[in-house]
């Protein structure tokens, strides 16, 4: 692994742990030559996925963009970023496991707006807002009222 401060090539892994949910390793690693210590996150990779766009562009499917998206989701909300890895590691496991190599952009929203529905109603409709493209204050009233009629049994 380089060394991200000085680029040396032949760091050390000082020390390594597993994830709570078992499908990632954090390693703590050391530069002999700067003495610099950096953190890195291994993930298992079934296969190579590629994400099929809206306009039918095909781009390889990138973990930390999906991460990324639930963070903006989650941001200032009571959610430990252990539930965002975890959350982030199933959707992930979840794609893989359809056997699919290209899967559609809006069936990986799919799968996070599940997911957030069940982890923070709040970051569901702030999801919900960018995949479904709403452009006005009567799509989100639209869409609240749909998830308190569906909480309410409607």
């Amino acid at each position: 692994m380089k060394c991200p401060f000085c680029g040396y090539n032949d760091t050390q892994v000082k020390d390594s742990r597993p994830s709570e949910d078992g499908t990632s390793i954090r390693r703590r690693r050391g530069c002999p030559k700067c003495h610099a210590r950096f953190s890195t996150v291994e993930h298992v990779q079934l296969r190579d996925l590629t994400v099929i766009k809206k306009d039918g562009t095909r781009v390889p499917f990138e973990r930390d963009k999906l991460e990324y998206s639930i963070k903006l989701a989650t941001r200032k909300r009571d959610v430990p970023m252990e539930k965002i890895s975890s959350l982030t590691n199933t959707i992930v496991r979840e794609l893989e496991q359809l056997g699919e190599p290209e899967i559609q952009s809006a069936e990986i929203g799919s799968y996070v707006m599940d997911a957030l529905l069940k982890l923070d109603k709040v970051a569901y409709i702030r999801y919900a807002s960018v995949y479904k493209n709403f452009s006005s204050t009567r799509d989100f009233e639209d869409f609240v009222s749909d998830l308190t009629g569906k909480k309410d049994g409607k």
